[in-house]
């Protein structure tokens, strides 16, 4: 990095004048600042900081918070590969979601982000749109999409919210051990089943199962099901 070159800061050009701001470049300085310093951080003034303006500046670009917000998930949809031309149903939906969570992945923040929109954006429709069209260039009809959208869920996304997440463990190896001991007393056959595997340290959702094995097993077993139910011809009403 050249020396005095402030992170974040608006690019130079033309003897010290700043790049003019738009859109595109508050969003992906939004993004930014998120990734370095958590959504928390990612407030209107402090934008205008990193980005060396005054906040009055930002308003041209985004009207409040709240279409900052709106504007940040359409960058991080933005970043989930276009479909796949030629492939078969199944193998470009795996795909499109297994690039969606890459993009969550880099991202740790977003689930978050994406669950807290009260209403979806056209980017966040146009996701949407594509993976049902995908469904239904593979001949699933539209009533067995319609339940297949519902059971996808936030795997739509990339990511998968745990029912009931797990604390972390204590570091005191004495009270780690009693906790054990008490989970094995009151609740032995969860005991049994969260230490039948190794789990990734980091996850999308944060504590959790919901690492990339997991959520590829689940996804695997979701497709391979919608797939065994277009063959069937399977419809809501149990007529075929």
């Amino acid at each position: 990095m050249a020396p005095g070159k402030a992170i974040g800061m608006p690019q130079q050009v033309d003897g010290g004048r700043r790049t003019p701001l738009n859109r595109d470049s508050v969003l992906r300085a939004a993004v930014a600042l998120a990734d370095e310093a958590g959504i928390e951080s990612v407030s209107m003034r402090n934008l205008a900081h990193r980005l060396g303006v005054v906040p009055m500046a930002l308003y041209k670009h985004v009207a409040n918070k709240e279409e900052l917000l709106d504007g940040v998930v359409d960058v991080i949809v933005g970043e989930i590969d276009p479909p796949a031309g030629g492939a078969d149903w199944k193998s470009a939906v795996r795909a499109r979601v297994l690039s969606a969570r890459r993009a969550l992945l880099r991202h740790p923040w977003a689930s978050r982000v994406i669950e807290s929109r009260p209403h979806p954006t056209p980017a966040v429709l146009d996701y949407i749109n594509s993976i049902i069209a995908t469904f239904r260039a593979g001949g699933l009809s539209a009533n067995l999409t319609h339940h297949v959208m519902h059971v996808l869920g936030s795997r739509m996304w990339g990511f998968t919210q745990e029912l009931f997440p797990s604390p972390p463990p204590p570091a005191d190896p004495e009270l780690q051990a009693a906790m054990i001991a008490e989970m094995a007393r009151r609740y032995p056959h969860i005991l049994e089943v969260a230490m039948a595997a190794n789990h990734d340290e980091g996850s999308v959702v944060g504590q959790g199962c919901d690492d990339q094995f997991e959520f590829e097993f689940a996804l695997d077993l979701l497709l391979d099901g919608f797939e065994r139910l277009h063959r069937q011809g399977w419809t809501s009403s149990g007529r075929s």
